[in-house]
């Protein structure tokens, strides 16, 4: 399906509600453009897709592409100041970044508006005259080195990089992708090769403008951002590059018909069944594997989930269409299985090949095809609005691919019924093409063979087809049928009238079983809403036990209602019940039609909830996998879990819960969920297209359910059982620290999250917190991830603990302990604060007007203008108008009150200075951390030992939350 370059008009199709101009066009140097004009957006981007990957990688030079991508961020010979592009992009209100594919590689950014001019300019530099200085190159080596140190100990990357182990090695699909120092720097200098040369020369054979696709969006119109785009890229070389071109097959017989056994990382079984297939690409029109995945994937009843998770078996499937290229994909099949299901991994095969046969003995249906398009169909012409910087991406890498008329479609859109087609793929899912990957721990001390980059385990075995036939056979008989037609799917797609043109959610009622808070659609006209209802029950979180009970009782009814539901989902209405801090949530969000019949069929599952003893053992396996599984996240992650123990009044710690769930049965959750709803208290949130009495009418419902009759599942709130969530207040001029080992041995990565708390939420101080954090965050990670190499995870950002603000820097690394990161951190801030002093008036103002444009962005949907408004009412805080105030506010800023903010809070030694540094230590400074442990605190620090007796003796700031609680 190669496009041509050819000039001509493409009649590009869009939705119906999509209010946006297009235009595709091709300069003079071959490069093919896509054109967006949006008169209302208020940030611009661009995104440009190079048809070249790690598929092209030399042989020896394994991540040279990857390394390229790094690279080109550097600098340029017009704009030769490191960093600079990047520091333009921040500085201005955007963000940028990269990825590199098997066969593309995608640039990206975004900026305000008033500013796009010059970041597209500084972006094209990219293309036309890159510089990649020797100290660069060899800079940006560690930085992949790093990047790839963050993955080794990652089930996604190991597993995938297995399942290209096992492919032939003539196919590059067999390669490593990412990099690192070996085969960036030590093998080829071992081979007399120099990387940069290498690097210059990857560049120069394989980017050229003929093989790129550039998307602008931009405000202007289309004639205006066609000038301006032929001005600026015209000037990339053509170097008449073919597209490099793979066929060819990864797998040969060697490589199918094999069940391979992995052992994992991380708690947990999982089966991979995986079949090489025609890529959907070449028939995205007829969607053959969406029409199976959607039936294989399926979770209703009769499906085969349905089945795997009444066995007992299962607890998550997902089937559909993986690793596409032009020439090459999978259709993949992953089910996390039970332990008990884990014992049955043989039947479980068995009843997905069942499935697979009665698909074939079925037929391929024209009505299940019909109603899938007609899903597919609503979806793209009521799509909520993303932000322009992944709209770019999309659609630069759906250049690549699909014709132009067909570039906002791409494959969502299946309109062409093909029974033959779906068939012909449904064949390719045999016994004789099938490769089976198998990951659990239990294999441990089982495998004979190791993958070469990741160091996985495995062993390998030829399955036959007779065998698969025999657990055919020998699994289990039950009732497998197709789904039935779904109910969900909605057929009013009419905007209800809006009376009042409300800017801010308004109190529809308060009482004392409720709060409702309205607010209808006014901006967007599409037929959705959005739903939050806090159950607050002060028995949810009053203990660790009550903690994991309540976790178990909201996976539980999701559980109980998913073959339900899961019809709900399929047709675009969403929803969601979870633990939260004082209580659990219901969420809603999707088409308004059939939305209330969803809420009310979830009010009833609480209301006349019961525990299925079977069911429960599933979830509590589940939960004790994931609290178990904590120890193998990143070790930033873990600095970031300590930091909210240490700072959250009303945190309960994991091994805390881990220990308890252990002991808990079917019984201890029967005794408790009565009291956990004996009280409570439902503040809700409805917005979209909803009327107000039918808002007011979804509430009352539920209080009688819960609050009315003779006998009450739950009774009001006192005003004192109002659960407050506060936060620790650290005393100024002390810098706090507290110091743990990994949690993984095996992870020579440590971490440091250093965190300034400045003040509770307050206008005039949020915008200089959030000012000194823009201006402050290029800085950072040019000097500490650019330039001294400290770690791939570096960051700079702001911190909302319940209303309490503050800043952190998080960084990991295996170049330096976390202690010694500290005090990189604080020379960083010595050296920020002569910049921050010299700063001109324009720069200065710059910045402001950068951070002004950031809050005044219009919300893009729905879900966006509902997640602000709906973070005010959950935090307490109320001010719906934050976003204007701040700005006027912003406004009357100085420079000299930016720098005075620096002085008394964030710089080193500021007298009003709170800070925390949390250090996890890896296992290559676990000698530093025995060290650090005994070295003398010094001056006004203090060394958290025992962080609940730290906590106890702490002060707490006030909570905004029912503060206006009568009492």
């Amino acid at each position: 399906m190669a496009v041509g370059k050819e000039q001509m008009t493409h009649e590009i199709v869009k939705a119906r509600n999509d209010k946006r101009e297009y235009k595709r066009i091709v300069l003079k140097n071959s490069l093919e453009v896509l054109l967006v004009s949006d008169p209302d957006t208020d940030k611009c981007a661009a995104s440009m897709t190079v048809d070249v990957g790690s598929f092209s990688d030399p042989e020896g030079l394994e991540g040279l592409a990857h390394f390229l991508e790094h690279m080109l961020f550097y600098a340029s010979e017009k704009y030769p100041q490191e960093d600079s592009y990047s520091k333009y992009i921040t500085e201005h209100g955007g963000s940028t970044n990269a990825f590199t594919a098997s066969e593309e590689t995608n640039y990206y950014f975004d900026v305000n508006a008033d500013c796009f001019e010059e970041a597209l300019d500084r972006f094209a530099q990219f293309f036309i005259k890159p510089l990649m200085s020797p100290d660069a190159t060899m800079r940006e080596i560690k930085a992949v080195d790093s990047e790839n140190q963050k993955n080794l100990l990652s089930d996604v990357w190991r597993m995938h990089q297995l399942q290209c182990h096992i492919s032939s090695e003539s196919h590059p699909f067999h390669k490593f992708s990412t990099g690192n120092w070996d085969t960036l720097e030590v093998q080829p200098k071992a081979k007399g090769l120099d990387t940069r040369h290498e690097l210059l020369k990857f560049y120069e054979n394989n980017y050229s403008s003929n093989v790129m696709h550039l998307v602008v969006y931009a405000k202007e119109n289309l004639d205006k951002v066609q000038i301006l785009v032929e001005n600026i890229f015209q000037d990339i070389p053509n170097h008449n590059c073919n597209r490099a071109n793979f066929p060819g097959q990864p797998c040969t017989s060697e490589h199918l018909q094999v069940l391979v056994r992995a052992i994992p990382i991380k708690e947990g079984h999982k089966l991979r069944i995986i079949w090489p297939i025609t890529p959907e690409i070449h028939h995205h029109k007829e969607g053959p594997c969406r029409y199976l995945g959607h039936l294989i994937g399926h979770e209703g009843e009769g499906s085969l989930y349905y089945v795997l998770k009444t066995l007992g078996w299962a607890t998550w499937l997902s089937a559909d269409e993986s690793s596409f290229t032009m020439n090459l994909s999978f259709f993949e099949v992953v089910i996390d299985l039970t332990d008990v299901g884990q014992e049955h991994m043989q039947d479980v095969i068995g009843l997905l090949f069942k499935y697979i046969s009665l698909l074939k003995q079925s037929g391929i249906w024209q009505w299940i095809f019909d109603e899938l398009s007609a899903i597919c169909e609503t979806k793209f012409h009521y799509a909520d609005k993303i932000d322009p910087i992944d709209y770019v991406v999309n659609l630069s890498s759906s250049m690549q691919l699909y014709p132009p008329e067909d570039w906002l479609v791409g494959s969502s859109l299946p309109s062409k019924f093909n029974p033959k087609l779906i068939g012909t793929v449904l064949d390719q899912l045999s016994v004789d093409n099938v490769r089976i990957f198998w990951e659990s721990k239990k294999f441990e001390g089982k495998t004979d063979k190791v993958e070469k980059w990741y160091g996985t385990a495995y062993s390998i075995e030829k399955v036959s087809g007779p065998l698969v036939q025999d657990w055919m056979q020998s699994a289990p008989d039950v009732k497998l049928h197709l789904p039935a037609s779904n109910i969900f799917i909605p057929t009013d797609l009419s905007p209800k009238c809006a009376c009042e043109k409300v800017k801010f959610p308004v109190l529809l009622k308060k009482s004392s079983y409720s709060s409702i808070w309205y607010k209808p659609d006014t901006m967007f006209s599409t037929p959705k809403a959005y739903v939050k209802i806090d159950f607050i029950c002060p028995h949810a979180d009053i203990s660790p036990e009550a903690e994991v009970l309540t976790a178990i009782f909201t996976r539980l009814l999701v559980d109980y209602l998913n073959e339900y539901a899961y019809y709900a989902e399929v047709a675009g209405l969403y929803y969601g019940i979870n633990l939260v801090e004082s209580g659990f949530q219901v969420s809603l969000n999707g088409y308004n039609h059939k939305l209330r019949i969803l809420l009310e069929t979830i009010v009833t599952k609480i209301a006349n909830f019961s525990v299925k003893p079977d069911r429960f053992l599933v979830i509590k396996e589940t939960l004790l996998k994931n609290y178990q599984n904590f120890k193998f996240q990143q070790p930033y992650q873990q600095a970031f879990y300590y930091c909210s123990l240490i700072l959250g009044d009303r945190t309960w710690p994991l091994m805390d819960k881990l220990a308890i769930l252990s002991n808990l049965g079917a019984q201890d959750l029967d005794k408790f969920v009565p009291t956990l709803l004996s009280s409570a208290y439902l503040e809700c949130f409805i917005a979209g297209n909803i009327e107000r009495t039918e808002a007011e009418s979804m509430i009352d419902h539920i209080e009688d359910k819960f609050f009315k009759g003779s006998n009450p599942i739950s009774r009001p709130l006192h005003p004192s059982q109002y659960p407050p969530n506060r936060i620790v207040k650290l005393e100024r001029s002390i810098g706090y620290f507290y110091s743990a080992e990994g949690l993984n041995s095996n992870n020579e990565n440590s971490a440091l999250v250093h965190y300034i708390q400045v003040h509770r939420d307050e206008f005039l101080q949020n915008v200089k917190l959030q000012l000194f954090a823009h201006v402050a965050q290029q800085a950072a990670f040019h000097q500490l991830r650019s330039v001294e190499q400290l770690g791939y995870i570096t960051a700079l950002a702001q911190r909302n603990d319940c209303g309490i603000r503050g800043v952190q820097f998080i960084i990991q690394s295996t170049v330096k302990g976390p202690r010694d990161i500290d005090l990189r951190v604080e020379a960083f801030l010595e050296m920020f604060e002569k910049k921050l002093v010299e700063m001109t008036v324009d720069e200065f103002q710059s910045n402001v007007n950068a951070l002004v444009d950031a809050k005044l962005e219009k919300f893009k949907n729905l879900r966006e203008e509902a997640r602000f408004y709906w973070g005010e009412i959950s935090e307490g805080t109320l001010k719906f108008d934050r976003r204007e105030s701040e700005v006027a506010i912003l406004k009357t800023l100085t420079h000299q009150d930016l720098i005075n903010f620096f002085n008394e809070h964030i710089k080193v030694g500021a007298p009003r200075k709170k800070s925390l540094s949390v250090r996890v230590y890896g296992n290559l400074h676990s000698k530093e951390y025995s060290g650090d442990l005994n070295q003398p605190v010094q001056p006004n620090t203090v060394k958290i030992d025992d962080i609940f007796s730290f906590r106890r003796s702490q002060p707490l700031y006030g909570s905004f939350k029912y503060g206006n609680v009568k009492l």
